[in-house]
Parts: C-alpha cells; sequence; structure tokens
C-alpha cells in the first residue's frame, strides 16, 4: 500500500472542501477520538459550533472475532446531548467504517439526527457496501498519514527538547 504524508496545507485545503457542504446544517459535532480529534476540532472552530462531544469506541483485537465482535463505547454523550439534535459524526478516515457507523448508530439509538464526517474515504477497504460518508475530503487507497503523526509517538515525549516558556 503507497504511504502519503499530507502537510498541514492538505488538510486546510481539505477542509475547506467540506466546509461548504457542512456549514450551517449542524447543532452539536461528535467527536471520534483520536483520528477526528484535530479535524473536529477545526470544523468546530470554523463553524462556531460550540457543543462539541467526544466518542470513544474500542472493538477487541482478536483478529478471530474481528468481524462480529461488539464495540466497547470508553466515552459516549449522554443521550439528552443528542436527542432532537442534528449531529456531525467527525473522524479522520473511513477505512472499514466500522468505528463511525457503530458511533452514527448509537447516536440514532439516542434519537440524535448524525452525518458523517471524514477528511477521507477508503471505498476499497469499507465492510459498509451500501454506505459512505455524508462528506468526506478526498477518496485515496493510500496508507495517510497526518501531519499530526509524523515523527511524533510515545518516543517522541521522551526525545523531544525540553521547551521553556517565557
Amino acid at each position: 500500500m503507497a504511504r502519503e504524508e499530507l502537510s498541514w496545507q492538505d488538510i486546510e485545503r481539505l477542509i475547506d472542501h467540506i466546509l461548504p457542504q457542512v456549514a450551517g446544517h449542524f447543532d452539536v459535532i461528535l467527536i471520534i477520538t483520536r483520528g477526528g480529534i484535530i479535524p473536529g476540532g477545526m470544523l468546530a472552530e470554523t463553524l462556531d459550533i460550540r457543543d462539541v462531544l467526544i466518542a470513544a469506541v474500542e472493538f477487541p483485537s482478536d483478529s478471530e472475532f474481528d468481524t462480529f465482535a461488539w464495540p466497547t463505547f470508553l466515552q459516549f454523550p449522554i443521550d439528552t446531548l443528542l436527542r432532537g439534535r442534528r449531529v456531525l459524526v467527525v473522524d479522520d478516515v473511513w477505512d472499514s467504517g466500522r468505528t463511525i457507523n457503530t458511533v452514527r448508530g448509537r447516536v440514532e439509538a439516542a434519537g440524535g439526527e448524525p452525518r458523517t464526517c471524514v477528511l477521507h474515504y477508503k471505498p476499497k477497504k469499507s465492510r459498509f457496501r451500501d454506505r459512505r460518508p455524508d462528506f468526506y475530503g478526498a477518496v485515496t487507497d493510500n496508507w495517510v498519514v497526518y501531519p499530526w503523526e509524523i515523527n511524533r509517538g510515545p518516543e517522541y515525549a521522551e526525545r523531544a527538547p525540553n521547551l521553556i516558556l517565557s
């Protein structure tokens, strides 16, 4: 699989592509951690949406049960924050689509009106042939590396220089 490293300017272009499609249509943004934090924050800031919620979903890592595994919701807003509201569910990438569709289903069950939004959509890897993101910046088959992922990770904190703020 080809690797595609993006710059911050690339991210801004993707956000600029998505913005006109979503502007004025949502009451709340529900960000899926961790990948959706930066694009969701950028959208919330630009759209002036102050109700920003977090969803954290974990699936069992055992590949034998991968397809039929039930997720664990590590964080999810209470139903009253979603009921009757137009919810923009944001993540960085729709790969298999499993996480974002799980969140979409939970928002629907709470009485919210979810629409999904990602920076990148990978239709060839999606497990949902009858669904796709409602909004997306680009289609790709590549392994996408976002600018906040380059030269980062737990080992980076150990080798990063100490910063002195004045």
